[in-house]
């Protein structure tokens, strides 16, 4: 199993982007997807979660400007980041809890990151 995130960058104080997350590989179900972030010199942190209903959190330093949603038929899961500030500048992982085929448990899988950046 593979979760492979893409749509970070650059962008001004203010923006938006818009992160994606595409798990690949033997999957039979996909449970709840989370996005992390880590920023430099600061331990990783949970920023948002979506269950396999649509049900959502988010941590309060993103409430209101971050948005998760996630396609079930494609394995996929996004987050888009509205109001970027500088201190939302980290590198942003996806994860999520999968089931492969043939076996009965899910296991726990990340995603290698990708930067967010924010100028001022």
């Amino acid at each position: 199993v593979q979760l492979v995130e893409s749509g970070g960058g650059l962008v001004q104080a203010g923006g938006s982007l818009r992160l994606s997350c595409a798990a690949s590989g033997s999957i039979f179900s996909i449970s709840t997807m989370r996005w992390y972030r880590q920023a430099p010199g600061k331990q990783r942190e949970w920023v948002a979660a979506i269950l396999t209903d649509g049900r959502t959190n988010y941590a309060d330093s993103v409430k209101g400007r971050f948005t998760i949603s996630r396609d079930n038929a494609n394995n996929t899961v996004y987050l888009q980041m509205n109001s970027l500030k500088p201190e939302d500048i980290a590198v942003y992982y996806c994860n999520a809890d999968i089931r492969t085929s043939g076996t009965s448990t899910f296991r726990n899988y990340w995603g290698q990151g990708t930067q967010v950046t924010v100028s001022s």
